[in-house]
């Protein structure tokens, strides 16, 4: 099924079939699993069942396509574009002719495969962790293990001894090529379907640890407080899943009003009617993120915009109240990877 809609604005938008979403427009951060991104731009998301996204704006415009075949899920090289492992999951439609053209039609063709196909293999030619196919397989089946059985008592010596083909060393390759340790990856499971039972069900907390693979429920307070700065109850008082408040699209409104001007978080304080030490916690609390990142996104959404629209980079930082052009190109690069003019030629030539 294809759909356009504009979401509304801290609303929990639940994943129940695997899904593509193209985000026409807009401008602000989205939340996948507990996770912001600003760089969602020039992008095709893929996410899986099971999963959620939130719209830190009211501007979004947002084409979804919902596979509802099974059959295409059989071919175990389309994992790689629902199957996160960490981060977002996506493929930079821009690099990739033949998913423009698909995803520039207004009404999508009625073989929705057809995009699954095509983007598989812009997947596999972006090639994000720079492994071959076999290796590709290896990681994705150590990652449905996980999945599938996250929840009991095995280690990760488990996973590694079930994994050991092809000459393979499952847990030096995952190391290789991901970055991350097999033990790492099912405690990140592990905490995120914790965190999911914690924000949108009424179950306790001992029944949440429990039901993820926590034996002792004194332990999973201690390693969630510590992986994520809270007591499973802050969590849950903090996410208000039910009852969404207007703080989220107040501070929003701030920041999109004063951010080229306005860096201090004495001012959004002020203008919150909180400590800067209250408002802090809050954000935190509410967005997944610090008050200073949120800014740095929107000077960074802002420029990009305005790069695109073929300013010129002194414009720009001028625009965003750097006091030299120099000064601005340092940030843009500590947050983006890139130079302002590798944006703009790279934007040029997409």
């Amino acid at each position: 099924m294809v759909q356009k809609f504009n979401p509304e604005i801290d609303k929990v938008y639940f994943i129940n079939k695997y899904t593509l979403l193209h985000i026409v427009s807009g401008s602000g951060t989205i939340q996948v699993d507990f996770k912001n991104y600003t760089d969602w731009q020039d992008k095709a998301i893929y996410l899986e069942k099971g999963q959620y996204i939130k719209f830190f704006s009211d501007d979004f415009s947002v084409r979804k396509i919902e596979f509802p075949s099974k059959s295409i899920f059989e071919k175990k090289e389309v994992r790689v574009l629902f199957k996160h492992l960490i981060s977002l999951g996506y493929i930079n439609f821009n690099e990739c002719e033949e998913c423009k053209k698909y995803l520039s039609n207004t009404v999508f063709s009625e073989n929705t495969a057809e995009i699954i196909d095509i983007s598989s293999k812009q997947w596999y030619w972006q090639n994000p962790f720079q492994a071959s196919k076999q290796e590709y397989q290896i990681i994705f089946d150590v990652k449905d293990i996980i999945d599938q059985e996250y929840y009991g008592n095995f280690t990760n010596n488990d996973l590694s001894a079930l994994m050991l083909e092809n000459g393979y060393d499952a847990q030096a390759l995952i190391k290789d090529k991901v970055g991350l340790s097999i033990r790492t990856l099912l405690s990140n499971k592990r905490l995120m379907e914790s965190k999911k039972k914690i924000a949108f069900t009424d179950k306790s907390i001992q029944e949440v640890s429990y039901e993820t693979g926590y034996k002792d429920p004194a332990y999973f307070n201690r390693v969630f407080k510590n992986t994520t700065g809270q007591t499973p109850s802050q969590f849950r008082d903090g996410f208000d899943y039910e009852n969404r408040d207007s703080f989220t699209q107040n501070l929003l409104e701030l920041l999109k009003a004063h951010h080229a001007e306005q860096r201090s978080l004495d001012f959004y304080a002020d203008r919150m009617h909180l400590s800067v030490k209250a408002l802090s916690k809050k954000t935190r609390a509410k967005m997944n993120a610090s008050l200073g990142q949120l800014i740095r996104n929107e000077v960074i959404s802002t420029s990009k915009k305005l790069l695109s629209q073929d300013a010129s980079i002194k414009d720009v930082a001028y625009a965003l109240g750097f006091e030299e052009a120099n000064h601005f190109s340092h940030f843009f690069k500590n947050y983006t990877g890139n130079t302002p003019t590798d944006f703009k030629v790279k934007k040029y030539n997409s």
